[in-house]
């Protein structure tokens, strides 16, 4: 028994590893891939359509209703970087394959739920098991796909998928809930875990394990703890206040944590997030690219979901399908400015012009009204939202990977996840609190009547998206200063057996 990297394997051998580096295999790696990634991006919204039918089934209060999603969300963004390390630690196939089985074991749970505290525990459960799928996904992409040639294609289509994802679950989750049950928006998810684990059975190889450093518990537990109390606390605004002591408690309590974790990270022996991965220019600048993207996408899902169904009367399904020309935009500059424009211009301006374009789509939204037209006044905004959003993702995938070594690639990926879902959890309680305050604001100086709640509704809607026009600006300048107009280096492949 032999081990070799991927990028040195033979492109026809017959050993594992030469399965595993021939262009065939390869990219049908890529759709095993893909498919977990799709399946665990849509899973972020296709649960947010189902929620009014689960609630009247199981019969659980509006105030419950949020730990549906929260529970979720605290379990995936606090236990990431645990997850990603461990796919370092014992073997990035291991940890996808457990996070297939385990993540569908929970759905079929959630899908099978009796009461309030199964579905949360479930949704629970599916964070934790996401939580070792994301990262193993994407560290998988960045190690098998080594070669510069290949590599840009790869990424691109990886982040068209999960772009996507989220627009997806929203039609998905309206056309489950319409036409069968909402029990079904987790069955499906087994449908994508089959698929993807009998793929990652045949198709991945085994790693050559040699060597397995200690895992660093003190830094697992403070990260682990800081990120929990973070996105607590950014969900608990939504139900209370900016100055609510708990929420106050849990934010501030989450920095403290935080700036303790950095310090701990930089005195260990094996630190479970290796600071040298943050401090490369061009992997900070695409981690943080992620995270203002992750914060602006939050406010187009979210809201213009809203406004196309309580302000013009679109059905769920008619909503999902609202998204699909952004899906396009996704799809086509994910997949074509990886080849076409990168090579050319340097990831600093992909990903600047990336957030400009979005920007602009998100301020030709702000200007909906009630009595707004769908190829006139929204169609053109969400064409130019998927095509800077793909532009932006691509390649901030491609840079926080960038130059990674195989035993880094696990925790740089659990990066890309949490920071899209901690930039996530910001804006969701910024914005409705901005939502919130414009409405209030209307309806103070408007006569009261059902013209008046409509617009105000409106006006609610379009001042977020206003914000996250703002937000995705700002991500332009930072990109723009941050993130140097060098080559993205490819990463390390990893050593696999060979027989």
């Amino acid at each position: 028994m032999s081990t070799t990297f991927d990028h040195e394997a033979p492109a026809s051998g017959k050993t594992d590893s030469g399965r595993r580096g021939s262009h065939a295999v390869r990219w049908w790696v890529l759709v095993v891939l893909g498919t977990a990634q799709l399946m665990v991006t849509l899973d972020a919204t296709v649960v947010n359509i189902a929620l009014p039918a689960a609630q009247h089934d199981l019969g659980f209060s509006d105030g419950s209703r949020q730990w549906v999603i929260t529970g979720y969300a605290l379990a995936f963004g606090s236990l990431l970087l645990l997850g990603g390390r461990l796919g370092d630690l014992f073997g990035r196939r291991t940890t996808f394959v457990t996070g297939l089985i385990g993540f569908a074991g929970a759905s079929v749970v959630g899908g099978a739920a009796t009461s309030f505290d199964v579905l949360v525990g479930a949704r629970v459960a599916q964070g934790v098991f996401a939580a070792l799928l994301a990262p193993a996904a994407l560290s998988l992409l960045s190690v098998t796909f080594t070669q510069p040639s290949e590599r840009p294609k790869a990424f691109g289509i990886f982040s068209a998928l999960s772009g996507a994802g989220a627009a997806v679950g929203l039609l998905l989750g309206g056309m489950l809930t319409e036409w069968t049950s909402w029990r079904w928006v987790m069955y499906v998810n087994v449908i994508f875990a089959a698929v993807a684990l009998i793929g990652a059975l045949l198709l991945l190889a085994k790693p050559e394990i040699t060597e397995r450093p200690k895992i660093d518990v003190p830094g697992t537990i403070t990260v682990s703890a800081a990120l929990f109390a973070i996105v607590y606390g950014f969900a608990h605004v939504e139900s209370t206040s900016w100055t609510d002591p708990v929420t106050l408690g849990f934010l501030i309590g989450g920095v403290v944590l935080l700036a303790v974790f950095v310090r701990l990270e930089s005195r260990v022996a094996h630190p479970l997030l290796p600071l040298r991965l943050l401090l490369d220019r061009t992997r900070g600048g695409s981690f943080l690219a992620v995270f203002v993207l992750g914060m602006g996408m939050f406010s187009i899902f979210l809201f213009l979901t809203y406004y196309l169904e309580a302000s013009i009367g679109y059905s769920p399904i008619q909503a999902g399908l609202a998204f699909l020309p952004m899906v396009a935009g996704i799809v086509a500059s994910s997949t074509t400015v990886p080849s076409l424009l990168l090579p050319r211009v340097g990831p600093k301006a992909v990903i600047a012009a990336g957030f400009l374009v979005a920007a602009s789509g998100m301020t030709l939204l702000t200007r909906l009204a009630l009595d707004s037209t769908y190829v006139a006044h929204i169609m053109p905004g969400m064409i130019l939202l998927g095509l800077g959003i793909g532009a932006v993702m691509t390649t901030a995938f491609q840079g926080a990977t960038a130059g990674v070594h195989h035993e880094d690639a696990g925790v740089a990926s659990a990066m890309i996840n949490t920071s899209q879902q901690v930039g996530g959890s910001i804006s969701t309680a910024l914005l409705t609190t901005v939502a919130s305050s414009a409405a209030t604001d209307y309806l103070s100086s408007h006569k009261p009547g059902a013209l008046s709640a409509a617009q105000a509704g409106v006006e609610s809607y379009t001042a977020t998206l206003a914000w996250g026009a703002g937000i995705f600006a700002v991500g332009a300048v930072l990109a723009a200063f941050l993130i140097p107009n060098r080559a993205l280096a490819p990463s390390e492949g990893e050593p696999v057996i060979a027989h």
